[in-house]
């Protein structure tokens, strides 16, 4: 951490505001990429909100609009009506600045995000606030989703000189764009804990007007040395580290954390980490005659499962809220984000094809219906979020949960029928109940709801097994599991008319791509060519909406227009390396679960423009952004931590180890191994920060299997081969289709492709590794007994 004497100046006062839980929903510690803060767990925080949502369609009209008005992003809508003359990121705002000699005061945050809306209302709205800002400072705000690069420069700053960071982020800085205080969510006035926003800006615009030259000089000095600190580059080393290592210490390191009771790898807040999960099962997959490896396992389905069955998954409507407040997995933070449900849809697919379980894909499939009901355009695209607040009835400010959370006498009243059969009285409302924990006076405990805006109310949680319940009462267990879907289906469709939370309808290319993967991955799994349409529509609309053909380009956003059209902001919003890299890899899990080429052919386009825009010649790894995007900001980063969301450097390593087994281009194994070399040292000092590297790494010094399957790609004997790799989990491989036609696309990437023949005329499998290929297989039982040895 920096010396904070380098950022203060003349009693200027630290200004550590609470990070705000909502505003650390993407990640719950320092480890969780630049989508997580640190949140104390002694602050109890709020769980209510005030005023209402702007919708995607129209801002709820009042008297006067600033500049935002003209912008795309739900969330700078939500202050278009503020009496802040708020600003959008860009150098009409920097010049400002410059000109007139003031500070600059960026406020970050997104459209879902409880804390922002609760600063939006408190001091946005505000007119002596919004005076002190409009004569004393230039106001910018940025939506973290439109422009995670400058998220990342000032949240790394923020970080590295306060206890935490969060959102909203409230930094202020130079007219040359660097940092000098920073800090998250502030109350508008002084508590007795924490200084207040409107104090804030006084001490501010003093310091400014009597020690300017103090405040300039240590902000030199922070930039530097937060440079200094976040270069990551290959330097002397010529290799990256042992795989075996960085696998047994990232293991180890999880181990020590891990919560046997409930699952999970934290006391409290506990958020999905599917990247964690994905290394547990790869884990487990090297070491599985080891007493480490089934305890990989064994972590990673606990977790799932606990999850599951928690309060953080929505028994009601399917899909996973973005955190829970407790140990339990029991009291969301109800917002739910399109980046969880595609990584975990991935993750309980492999945990299906690990386990056989049907529980692991019965939730898969609920998170895909979840998506196709309530965050799909109909033109194939995938919205952003769901919001965690919304009026408990019309009319009536929004609360956090109001939409989810149920009394009993709600329940019983829309399930009053008699249960026959049970050994006792007992009304299907009353087995509901039972089963998910819903008690009268309310199953939240006041230390999750400090305003007390949940009294009374319940969360449902899975308690106890359908063999446990079926016991409790005398029935057998289908009754009970049929009673039980019934009344669920009953509260879903009470539920459908309250008001609903709030739905960002922007679509951002890279979560785009991260379902893309969810839908192909489980299609696949599956055999469901429904779900693999899902898929495929999704990448049909970035390449219709989200993709500029003259340039080779990816574009960052879209959003929902009227009448089903799509929109886009003028001048476009630019992809990002993650947009990049998450789109890869969702193209290469299509063409996997397709085996429609075309789908390669464009995943090999954009690498190519990837590495074009992001790639560090003299470093190794890719930049976040580009040079030219990213002109003004005094920082240009490469993420080095996969949290909430993969690292898009760790996703990019395993795509250019996939596409070398596609392609059998030298280049791209060439640019992994430097891209592995130049993350060496931060896998070697904290291997748990980067779970998804440690898997690429693996892969590499592993080496790929290419698994061939020639034949008739709508032969059912083809089709059976192709569902037996897929049922099985093998993480480091990728699958071929030579379909016979040596001017196909992959014929010609891979010439050996060519001299591989089916045998008998019937559908016959090879596994390739390092140059050599196996006999060659006609049989599922046999492809399946070599793939598993």
């Amino acid at each position: 951490m920096l010396d904070r004497r380098t950022w203060w100046c003349r009693g200027l006062l630290l200004l550590r505001a609470r990070p705000c839980l909502a505003s650390s929903r993407r990640g719950g510690s320092s480890r969780d990429k630049d989508r997580s803060v640190s949140v104390s767990s002694s602050v109890s925080m709020p769980s209510g909100g005030k005023g209402s949502r702007t919708s995607c369609a129209q801002p709820s009209p009042q008297k006067v609009t600033n500049r935002l008005i003209s912008e795309k992003s739900p969330y700078l809508l939500q202050h278009a009506y503020n009496p802040v003359d708020w600003y959008p990121w860009g150098q009409e705002a920097f010049d400002k600045a410059k000109k007139e000699n003031k500070p600059i005061f960026l406020s970050v945050g997104y459209s879902t995000c409880h804390w922002c809306h609760m600063m939006e209302e408190e001091s946005f709205r505000n007119e002596e606030i919004g005076r002190l800002l409009n004569e004393d400072f230039v106001s910018v705000k940025v939506d973290r989703e439109e422009r995670p690069d400058v998220d990342k420069v000032y949240m790394t700053f923020v970080q590295a000189t306060s206890s935490g960071g969060g959102w909203p982020m409230s930094v202020w800085l130079t007219p040359n764009l660097q940092p000098f205080v920073g800090g998250t969510y502030f109350p508008p006035e002084d508590g007795l804990t924490r200084v207040g926003f409107r104090t804030v800006l006084l001490r501010i615009r003093d310091q400014w007007k009597q020690n300017k030259n103090a405040l300039l000089e240590n902000s030199q000095r922070v930039t530097t040395a937060l440079l200094a600190r976040s270069e990551i580059s290959t330097g002397d080393r010529q290799l990256p580290p042992s795989a075996a290592t960085m696998n047994s210490r990232c293991f180890q390191q999880l181990d020590e954390g891990y919560d046997e009771e409930y699952g999970g790898f934290a006391e409290a807040p506990k958020f999905p980490t599917p990247v964690i999960l994905s290394f547990l099962f790869s884990y487990w997959l090297s070491h599985r005659l080891t007493q480490d490896g089934s305890r990989a396992q064994q972590m990673a389905l606990h977790t799932l499962k606990m999850m599951a069955n928690g309060g953080i998954r929505d028994h009601i409507g399917q899909g996973f809220h973005r955190y829970s407040t407790d140990r339990q997995w029991h009291v969301p933070h109800f917002e739910k984000m399109l980046y969880d449900q595609g990584q975990l849809a991935v993750a309980y697919s492999q945990a299906f094809q690990i386990s056989g379980d049907e529980f692991y894909i019965d939730v898969a499939k609920g998170v895909l219906q979840y998506v196709a009901r309530n965050l799909s355009h109909r033109s194939g695209g995938f919205y952003s979020a769901e919001d965690a607040d919304s009026p408990p009835e019309r009319g009536v400010p929004p609360k956090e949960g109001a939409f989810y959370v149920w009394t009993t006498k709600e329940v019983q009243q829309l399930l009053p029928e008699p249960v026959l059969g049970a050994t006792e009285p007992l009304t299907s409302g009353q087995l509901l109940m039972k089963h998910y924990g819903l008690t009268e006076a309310g199953n939240i405990s006041p230390g999750q709801d400090p305003k007390g805006e949940l009294q009374g109310q319940n969360v449902l949680t899975v308690r106890y097994s359908l063999e446990l319940t079926a016991a409790r009462f005398g029935l057998e267990v289908e009754v009970v599991r049929t009673l039980l879907n019934t009344g669920l289906e009953k509260l879903f469709q009470a539920r459908k008319r309250r008001p609903k939370p709030h739905l960002d309808c922007k679509m951002l290319a890279a979560w785009n791509g991260l379902m893309v993967s969810g839908y192909a991955v489980t299609g696949a799994v599956l055999g469901m060519e429904r779900l693999v349409t899902y898929a495929t529509n999704g990448a049909k609309f970035l390449k219709r909406h989200m993709f500029d053909v003259g340039s080779s380009r990816l574009m960052r956003t879209c959003y929902a227009g009227s009448g089903g059209t799509v929109e886009h902001s003028n001048p476009p919003c630019w992809g990002f390396l993650e947009d990049y890299a998450f789109v890869v890899r969702g193209l290469l899990d299509l063409y996997e679960a397709s085996l429609e080429s075309a789908w390669l052919e464009w995943a090999l386009r954009l690498q190519d423009t990837q590495d074009r825009l992001f790639w560090d010649a003299r470093g190794g790894g890719y930049f976040c952004s580009e040079a030219e995007l990213g002109a003004g900001l005094p920082l240009r980063l490469k993420d080095d931590q996969d949290g909430a969301e993969p690292s898009a450097n760790s996703v990019s390593a395993h795509n250019l180890l996939r596409l070398h087994g596609f392609t059998g281009h030298k280049d791209w194994i060439d640019k992994c191994v430097c891209l592995l070399t130049a993350f060496s040292e931060r896998m070697r000092r904290v291997p748990v920060a980067l779970p998804e590297m440690v898997r690429a790494l693996s892969a590499h010094q592993q080496t790929l299997k290419q698994i061939v399957i020639c034949g008739d790609p709508q032969a059912k004997d083809t089709k059976a081969l192709v569902q037996c790799v897929h049922s099985i989990y093998i993480p480091n491989k990728v699958l071929i289709l030579a379909d016979g036609d040596p001017s196909s696309f992959l014929s010609r990437q891979l010439p050996f492709l060519s001299t591989l023949r089916r045998l008998e005329d019937r559908a016959t499998a090879y596994v390739c590794e390092n140059q050599a290929c196996s006999m060659p297989i006609t049989e599922p039982s046999e492809l399946r007994k070599l793939l598993h040895h």
